[in-house]
Formats: structure tokens, C-alpha cells, sequence
């Protein structure tokens, strides 16, 4: 049992339900899962660096994460770590590798093996460690399980590590390292070493205070100046790489070709904006909007993942007092001048480092930073030079920024009229349209708007696409100084451009959020190019586009295969080609075209009521469709661009070979993916399965074992519907063409597995995926998304998640076995494979040879474009005209509307309940339009309850029952159908001539007309009642089968099992 139980007033957000104890178990462990173990790089022994990091993977790998491999910040981070005392951890290489951890100790005769244990047994002691377990049961069971678990783990009351105060002499400060950077661009680090915030001065949010106002993008702010003068184009402040003893206070400034060569000025301006901050002293309102916001930021903050959470609260254990774990440094509630203006006092001249990164200095470095081979050179300033830097800087504008308008003041709920599960089409015109979401789970004052501007002129050339690129980047930048304030009160925004068009989303708080709003629209309506921000703007993409060639080989890998799966895209090397010769002429030119036509697909959801909603949706439309000469004018039909997919042919194995852009990285790569299907619920959860099962295999095999590469994950993938999994593996031991033979061996060696999966190992993975399904969303931005995908992608299934849960409730193990077979399994006939690879400086010679072989392949592709042209194309999800339809029903006047929505009734025998019970848990609308009408006569079709009227479900008569049909419903329903999304039963006025397959018609057959007509007669007047079909003949039923199975729009794998099931309809028992 515990020896130590305090219940301390833990604070926590007003909005948070969840309940929190404090206990200490009897070895000390202190507990509140995640365990922070309080050991880390700053404990490793001399001479065996990284041994922390090491031992970390040895302990948890079974966890280890998605890694992000060399990341760049780590150079410069390194190397800043390196230009410190020797004997202080801070300068220590914590990441460690081969050379510290196997080379060099061999060499001086020690056992990393040894030692690694040695380094467990000293350091790991539960007195230094903290847990936290989140779970959904109650406190007294949480403490019985953590008390079972984890009251044994050993304690030697191990006193934690202290540092030696501050890691840099006075040998390291004054100085100006000049460095060569991997990737194109100049940026500016200048660092003091400061006093701590932690852990005494926390509340105070000295950093917080000064962080935001030499941050500020505002008017009057330094970033501001910079900008205007076209020396910058981002800047950032605040405390960084912090320890309980010693922390640093940084700025960094990415800096423009011409702001390269104003270093000095720039240096000069920063200083001077410290020496305003002196000036001005330390203001209590500036700190009381900081408080406030980060009140409101608190106690209204959006749930994370459980393991992040975990994460969180246990690093806090490791330094805040019990009563603030929840808080940390989050909530600065004390204003003390003293303080702010002690940490304001060592960002002197005196305390300065100053890190220069550019590729001009390369051939200009004397010293190599020893673990990353960063080049650097050396030279020491000093403050009268400083000064000099000061005097000669440019006497601009610089001030404090204003009062902030954007802070919230109305935090109140808004009753949402009904309970909406699901978006609902809340308005349609030929301008727009409102999908919309009242919050009815999160109770925040939130909202989230999402407008996708579908412009056809947009991304048609690679001109197009980078001129659309530039556009919403100039609009971001005209917007900045203004829009800053709403993201310092925590309403953030972006334009972002699509291969449609651009997107707005603007998320965060509802009470201000339609003035930013209407300023982002605005600003769109009247864009005009300044030529000087457009220079800027076009040297920031022009340098992202040459940076490409320094993705990692995996990320390259990736980018191929998009390229060859995604219609209608342009590669960056021709944008990157066309770069140079566009101006701002042509943008102000291009900018007119591509608004003249667009159509607007919106999404609201939130603490909005719908008459808020539709009024936002209604104003932007009056900005840019009204007048006598609007900005934009309504796309004509064949205008709305979609984003289509490359159908891959089947039992074929594509691959495309290409060479490493960066001719210094010896890192191969090999993406293999296969294609599987179009969305289909019960093809989606077996092919999650087997993501899910055989997840853990690959890892195992293919790093572990074979041992790969660090880089070894088996995703999902989803291209506007289609869905596939790939295996990505990045590599210096083996080349793509190696890596690609070793993936298919897995796949053999896992069809036995899959085969000798026992029935409860088979039922634990299926309930695995359906805990993961069925785990609520954690905030509106996350369902948000989520929904947003849908609308989109076109799919529009927003019952997705409850679909796919019910189909897996269904699904048998022999089932997954087939779908592998079919699918999956080397060799299967209904395969479709693509593999690419990236070949590193290593594999050079491999690459040779496998781009002149065709290997084992079905086709190699030379050229990703002629094989794009030459392949057919999935369907796109995207259109209107199932809602034309249901809205052209809706409004007649002698129109019958029956509809029947989840969750089915258990007892009636209603059709509905009949079907869905098969169905699972789709929504199911029958139209009658009436006979008179030029549209289309019958349909039924697949939506969701809130895109109808309210119209009462009608009693069904009860079927009747024959024993046949009955068994092989029930067979069916065993099979686990999960939804069938799109049933359209189209009947034209017959022909009177004899029908032979024409291209356009909707129903054909080799039947007469006459046999055609009764058909549709038989079938139009057994559906409008919803009666079974046990009065049509075989012949008939083959015939509408026929019918429906020539019809395009009809996505149904097997149309006889509908009117089987119908046919035999009845509740189940």
C-alpha cells in the first residue's frame, strides 16, 4: 500500500472533469502511463556519450515512435553546445552513435555492454522517478493498480543530478560564429545566458514577458521594421534549452539575401529595441494582457492524446510543486518588475553569442564541429563594436505595440438548438456552400471556419500553380501585422493554397473571430501586388524549391509516389524552372483570372449558431459575387476541379527508380505501396487490420533483425479516397532494389502468420481497432478535421467511424485471410504494386543497374508523366449531384419523402431496420419524384438524416418471409457488409427502339424495350411502397440487376445481395 497519500489542491482548468490524486508509493515513487525516469544525457560517463540515449531505446523500444532522422536544427544546436566549458553536461553529445558507443571504448578496452548496466543500476532509482497513469476508472482503482505494479521497482535514494551553474565562460561570450548550413538561406541566432525562470521565478514569466514583446510582429515591433526594410521574413524570441540551473534566452531572425548583408543593422535594431524595453520600464498592462490570455489559453485549452498528456504532467512532476503539476509555467499570475527587469539587464552586450548561418561563407571556416561536421570559424566582438553596430543601425519607428483588440472577453456557451452528431448542409447556392456543426461536446468558446476556394484557373500550368503559391503567401504577409494580434489571443488563421485553389481556416475563440473574418476577406477581394513584398516572397519559395534536393531520401520516396498516383500535378522542378521568370506583373495579371470563377465549400462548426453561420457564409459571398462588377462569378458546371487518382492496373508491380538529390547523402530509401480499393467501409477496416497486425512484424523484421534501417514504418495511405498501405524503409546497408526483395519476404513469412492466428488472437486486434474507432475526438480542431476530410474528399461519410466499428463487429477471420490473398499476398492476381526508390551516394552503382533491368517487375516507368497519361483514373467523390437531387425532391409539391436514420429500431419491421441491420449503420433516403417530371423518376440513396426535411418515418408493412432468401440473408449479414454509399435507381422514358448498349444510356440490356419498360414498372411499383420483391420473377430481377450493374454511378461490389436481403427482409432476432 502506499506510505504517503496526500490529496493536494491540484489546479486545473475550469472545463477540466477529469479527477487527479496524489499519492507515494512505499519505495518512494512519487505518482500521479508515463514515467519520467529523471536521468538523462547530462549523467552520461566521460568517454561514453549518448549512453543515456542508448540505454533509453533498450528500455522502451517496444514504444519507440516515428523518428525524425538527423533532424537539421541539430547541427546548429550541437555546435552550440559544443562552444561551451568542456567539463559542463550541457556540453556533452547526449544523441550519442556508433563512434562514442562501440569504436571509441573498444579502442580504450571498455565494455559499452558493461557499463550500460553499471549506468542503469547507479541512476535508475524510483526516488527520482515520477508516474502518471491515465485511465478511464476511478481513482481507488488507479491506486490499487499503480500500487501492484509499481511499489517493487528498486529505490537506492539516489540524490538527481545538479549542474555547475552556467555551461559558458567568458571565452564564449562575445562571439560571432559564422557557419555553413546544409540547406539554402541565412538566419541569425543571437543567445544570452539568463537566469532560469524555472524553478523559481515561474510565475513571475519573466521570459513570457520579454519573449512577447521582442517577438512581436506588430506595428512598432522590431520583426516590423525588419519586414518593411526587406531584411526578414520571420523572427522569433523566448527561453530555450533550459535546466533548473542555467537557461538561455534566444532570438532568430531568417534573414532575406539583402538582409544577409545588413548583419551589422540588424544587430544594431535588435539592441536598440532592448534599449526602448529599458527605456520604457516594465509595464503592468502589457502584463496583465499576457495574464489574461494565458488564463483564458488554460482553462480553456483543447485535450491532447492521453500518452501526450501523460508526457506532459510527468516532466512537470519532475519540477513544479504537486499543486501545479497541471499548470507548469503556463499561468503567470505575479507581476514583478524586479524580475523581468533582472532577465531585461543580461541581454546586455556584454552576455551576447551570436550564431551566423549562410551558404556564403562556405570556404571561409578554419574548425569542424565534431559531430555533425558542421563548418564554423570564429571571431570575437566586443561591446564598443556592439555599439557601432547600434550607432550606425537606421533610426526607424520602433515602439511598443498597442492595446490588443482580439482579447476575448465574451467566453459564454451557446445552446445549439439540437444535439447534431453529424455536419449538416445548412445552405446551398450557385455560389456556395454551408456544411455546418454546432458544438454539442467540447463546451468551448471555440468555433472553427474552413472556406476552399475551387478556382479552375488556379493550378492549370506550373505558372499558375506557383503564382496561386505566391498569392495566398502575400496575403499572409499583407494580413501579418494586423491578423498577429488575433494569434496572441489565441485566434489563429492561415490561407494556404490547394491543387484546387487556396483554403482560409481561421480556429480559435468565437467572440472576435468574424472581424478577422471579414478583414482576411477583404483583403482577398482587393489584392494588389507590392512589388517589393513580392521580390521578398518569391526569393522565400524560390529557396524552399532548391532545399527540396535536402529532404531526407524516404521524404523523396514519397513526393515520387504522389507524383505518380496524383492527377493533375506539377513536379517542383519545372516550378522551380519557371521561378526566375515570373514577376510581379504577371501575378498582378494572373490574380483577376484566377478569382474570376470559383465556388466556395464551406465548413462551420463550433459555439455558432446557425443564423451566425449563414450570415458569415452570406457576407463573404456579397464581397465577392455582388455588384455590378464582382470580384468572382459562379463555375460553370464542367468547371469544378477535382482531384483524381491513377487506377493501377491489376496483378501488375510497377517501379520507379531515381537517384538521391543530395549527391552527399548516402541514405537510400524505397517506398512500396499497394493499391487496394475506393473507399468501402468493409474493405477499409480489413485492410486497417492488417495495417494493425502486421505493424509490429515489419518493425521487428525489418529493423531489428535484418536491421534496415532507423527509418522502418508500415502506413496507411489515402489519396481522395483510395486507399493503400505502404511500407517505407530508408537505408545505408541495402539498395531499393534489396530493401523491395526483403519486403516481399515479409509478406510470405506473414501469410503463415495470418494463417496460424488463433481465433482469440484474431478477436483481440479486431477489438484493438475498435477501441481506437470508438476513442472520442479530444477537441473541435480534431473533429474538425475529421470532418472537413470527408467533405473534401467528397465522401461525405460522416458516420464513418460508427460504419466501420459495426462492420468489424462482423468480421471473420477467414475474411481477412481472403482480403490478403486477394490484395496483399505476393503474387495475387488483384495486386497492384508500385515501388520507388531513392538510391543514396552508396548504392550508385545498384541504381545503374536496376534502371537499365527490368528486374522482377511487371513494368519499369521511365518517365512519370507518360505513364500518368497513359492510365485510367478512379472516380472523383467531389460533386453536387446528389443533393441537386434530394434538394429537387424536397421542394416538389406532390413529392412523398420517407427516410429512416440510425439507430435502427429492434423490434419494428420496418424495411429499414431490416436493412440495416445488414448495412450496419447507414442512413437510407427514398426519393419519389413525380411522374411528370423531365429528372430522373426514382432514386434511393446513402446520406445522413440533417440534409432532409422533417419528414415522420413511415410505418413499413411487415414483409413476408421464404425460407431460401432468408438463409442467404442471413449469410450475408454474417459476411458483415458495412455500408453500401451510393444507390441511384435512374429510370428515363424507355426507348421505343430496341436498346444495344448505347455509351450515354442509363439502363440497357440485350432485353426488348417493352421488357425493359415492364421491368421498371415491376421495380418502380415494388419500391415506392417498400414492399419485398417475392412477387418478380427471376427473370425480372435479372434484368434490373443488368440494369444497375451498367450504371457508373452504382458502387456496389455485389447489387444480387440487395434484393436478396430485401427480398427476405425481416428484423433480426
Amino acid at each position: 500500500m502506499a506510505v504517503g497519500k496526500e490529496e493536494a489542491e491540484i489546479v486545473k482548468a475550469r472545463t477540466d472533469s477529469r479527477e487527479y490524486r496524489r499519492i507515494v508509493l512505499k519505495n518512494s515513487l512519487e505518482c500521479a502511463a508515463s514515467m519520467d525516469v529523471g536521468v538523462g544525457s547530462f549523467s552520461d560517463p566521460k568517454g561514453l556519450e549518448g549512453l543515456a540515449h542508448f540505454l533509453e531505446h533498450m528500455l522502451f523500444f517496444a514504444s519507440e515512435k516515428y523518428p525524425v532522422e538527423n533532424s537539421y536544427s541539430k547541427y546548429i544546436t550541437e555546435l552550440q553546445k559544443h562552444l561551451s566549458m568542456e567539463g559542463h553536461p550541457y556540453h556533452k553529445f547526449g544523441t550519442g552513435n556508433w563512434d562514442t558507443l562501440e569504436v571509441r571504448p573498444k579502442a580504450r578496452g571498455i565494455d559499452t555492454r558493461h557499463e550500460l548496466i553499471k549506468f542503469y543500476d547507479e541512476n535508475y532509482s524510483a526516488n527520482l522517478m515520477h508516474l502518471v497513469v491515465y485511465a478511464k476508472e476511478n481513482l481507488d482503482k488507479i491506486q490499487n493498480l499503480v500500487e501492484d505494479k509499481f511499489q517493487d521497482i528498486r529505490n537506492t535514494d539516489r540524490s538527481s543530478l545538479h549542474c555547475p551553474g552556467q555551461p559558458c565562460a567568458l571565452e564564449h561570450l562575445q562571439i560571432l560564429v559564422k557557419t555553413v548550413p546544409i540547406k539554402e538561406g541565412h538566419k541569425l541566432r543571437i543567445i544570452w545566458p539568463i537566469t532560469p525562470e524555472i524553478p523559481h521565478h515561474y510565475k513571475e514569466g519573466p521570459c513570457r514577458y520579454l519573449g512577447h514583446l521582442i517577438g512581436h510582429e506588430g506595428e512598432g515591433s522590431l520583426f516590423y521594421v525588419l519586414k518593411a526594410l526587406g531584411w526578414a521574413t520571420g523572427l522569433s524570441a523566448g527561453e530555450t534549452d533550459w535546466a533548473l540551473e542555467f537557461s538561455f534566452f534566444k532570438v532568430v531572425i531568417d534573414l532575406t539575401d539583402v538582409g544577409h548583408e545588413h548583419m551589422k543593422d540588424i544587430i544594431g535594431l535588435l539592441f536598440k529595441y532592448i534599449h526602448l524595453l529599458q527605456q520604457s520600464g516594465i509595464c503592468k498592462w502589457i502584463f496583465d494582457e499576457l495574464s489574461a490570455v494565458c488564463e483564458t489559453k488554460f482553462h480553456y485549452q483543447d485535450k491532447i492524446p492521453p500518452i501526450d498528456y501523460a508526457v506532459n504532467v510527468a516532466s512537470n512532476m519532475q519540477i513544479y510543486p504537486s499543486k501545479d503539476w497541471l499548470v507548469g509555467s503556463s499561468l503567470p499570475s505575479v507581476f514583478s518588475p524586479g524580475t523581468i527587469q533582472m532577465v531585461l539587464e543580461e541581454l546586455s552586450l556584454d552576455n551576447v553569442r551570436i550564431f551566423w548561418e549562410s551558404k556564403k561563407f562556405e570556404g571561409h571556416t578554419d574548425k569542424v564541429e565534431p559531430w555533425y561536421g558542421t563548418a564554423y570559424v570564429v571571431e570575437k566582438i566586443t561591446g564598443s563594436m556592439i555599439q557601432e553596430w547600434i550607432l550606425h543601425a537606421p533610426n526607424e519607428n520602433l515602439h511598443l505595440p498597442a492595446p490588443n483588440v482580439f482579447i476575448c472577453t465574451d467566453l459564454s456557451l451557446k445552446n445549439a438548438q439540437e444535439k447534431v452528431k453529424f455536419p449538416v448542409m445548412l445552405r446551398k447556392s450557385l455560389y456556395s456552400r454551408l456544411w455546418y456543426k454546432p458544438d454539442t461536446m467540447f463546451c468551448t468558446p471555440k468555433a472553427f471556419v474552413k472556406i476552399d476556394f475551387n478556382c479552375p484557373h488556379a493550378g492549370n500550368t506550373p505558372e499558375a500553380e506557383v503564382l496561386s503559391d505566391i498569392f495566398t503567401r502575400l496575403l499572409m504577409d499583407y494580413l501579418n501585422e494586423y491578423a498577429y494580434y488575433a494569434q496572441v489571443a489565441g485566434l489563429y488563421y492561415g490561407i494556404n493554397h490547394t491543387d484546387c485553389g487556396f483554403q482560409v481556416t481561421l480556429v480559435g475563440y468565437n467572440h472576435k473571430l468574424r472581424n478577422l473574418l471579414e478583414a482576411v476577406v477583404e483583403k482577398i477581394a482587393s489584392f494588389k501586388v507590392k512589388p517589393d513584398r513580392f521580390s521578398v516572397i518569391k526569393e522565400m519559395v524560390t529557396k524552399e524549391y532548391q532545399n527540396f534536393k535536402f529532404q531526407q531520401p524516404y521524404q523523396q520516396a514519397m513526393y515520387y509516389c504522389s507524383l505518380i498516383l496524383q492527377d493533375h500535378t506539377w513536379p517542383w522542378m519545372e516550378e522551380l524552372e519557371v521561378l526566375p521568370h515570373l514577376e510581379a506583373e504577371d501575378l498582378a495579371k494572373f490574380a483577376p483570372v484566377m478569382l474570376s470563377r470559383a465556388f466556395l465549400e464551406c465548413y462551420i462548426a463550433g459555439n455558432v449558431e446557425t443564423s451566425e453561420a449563414k450570415s458569415m457564409i452570406q457576407h463573404i459571398e456579397d464581397v465577392f459575387f455582388s455588384g455590378s462588377n464582382p470580384v468572382c462569378q459562379p463555375l460553370f458546371s464542367s468547371q469544378h476541379v477535382t482531384n483524381r487518382v491513377v487506377k493501377l492496373e491489376r496483378g501488375m508491380s510497377y517501379f520507379y527508380p531515381a537517384e538521391g538529390l543530395n549527391p552527399n547523402d548516402e541514405n537510400s530509401a524505397l517506398v512500396h505501396y499497394i493499391q487496394v480499393h475506393r473507399d468501402d467501409f468493409v474493405l477499409n477496416v480489413k485492410l486497417q487490420l492488417f495495417a494493425l497486425i502486421a505493424k509490429e512484424p515489419t518493425f521487428h523484421q525489418l529493423r531489428s533483425v535484418e536491421q534496415l534501417g532507423y527509418i522502418t514504418v508500415l502506413l496507411q495511405r489515402n489519396d481522395s479516397g483510395v486507399r493503400g498501405v505502404q511500407f517505407i524503409i530508408q537505408s545505408t546497408v541495402k539498395g531499393p532494389g534489396n530493401i523491395d526483395s526483403r519486403v516481399e519476404a515479409l509478406l510470405k513469412t506473414f501469410e503463415s502468420k495470418l494463417y496460424e492466428m488463433t481465433s482469440d488472437e484474431f478477436k483481440s486486434n479486431v477489438n484493438a481497432l475498435i477501441d481506437m474507432k470508438l476513442e472520442k475526438h479530444k477537441n473541435l480542431r480534431e473533429e474538425s478535421g475529421f470532418f472537413w476530410r470527408e467533405i473534401y474528399d467528397g465522401t461525405l461519410k460522416f458516420e464513418r467511424r460508427e460504419s466501420e466499428v459495426a462492420a468489424l463487429r462482423q468480421i471473420e477471420k477467414q475474411e481477412l485471410v481472403d482480403f490478403f490473398n486477394e490484395y496483399i499476398k505476393v503474387g495475387a492476381a488483384q495486386k497492384r504494386t508500385l515501388s520507388i526508390g531513392v538510391y543514396g551516394n552508396r548504392h550508385g552503382s545498384e541504381y545503374t543497374a536496376d534502371k537499365s533491368e527490368s528486374l522482377r517487375y511487371s513494368m519499369k516507368i521511365d518517365d512519370i508523366f507518360s505513364f500518368r497519361r497513359s492510365q485510367p483514373l478512379y472516380g472523383s467523390f467531389r460533386g453536387v449531384a446528389g443533393h441537386s437531387l434530394l434538394k429537387y425532391a424536397s421542394t416538389q409539391p406532390h413529392c412523398g419523402l420517407i427516410y429512416c436514420s440510425t439507430p435502427r429500431p429492434k423490434t419494428s419491421h420496418k424495411l429499414p431496420s431490416t436493412f440495416l441491420s445488414t448495412t450496419v449503420t447507414s442512413t437510407f433516403h427514398f426519393a419519389w419524384l413525380p411522374n411528370h417530371t423531365p429528372k430522373p423518376r426514382y432514386m434511393l440513396r446513402s446520406s445522413v438524416k440533417q440534409n432532409l426535411p422533417s419528414t415522420p418515418t413511415k410505418q413499413l408493412p411487415k414483409p413476408s418471409t421464404h425460407r431460401k432468401a432468408d438463409k442467404d440473408a442471413k449469410k450475408f449479414r454474417r459476411k458483415g457488409v458495412a455500408n453500401y454509399r451510393l444507390l441511384v435507381l435512374l429510370f428515363n422514358k424507355p426507348s421505343t427502339k430496341r436498346a444495344k448498349d448505347p455509351p450515354n444510356s442509363s439502363c440497357t440490356s440485350n432485353s426488348t424495350a417493352s421488357e425493359l419498360e415492364r421491368a421498371r414498372f415491376r421495380m418502380a411499383y415494388r419500391l415506392m411502397p417498400f414492399a419485398n420483391f417475392s412477387r418478380l420473377s427471376k427473370e425480372d430481377l435479372g434484368r434490373i440487376r443488368l440494369m444497375l450493374a451498367r450504371l457508373e454511378v452504382v458502387e456496389m461490389r455485389t447489387l444480387l445481395r440487395i434484393f436478396d436481403i430485401w427480398q427476405a427482409a425481416r428484423s433480426p432476432k
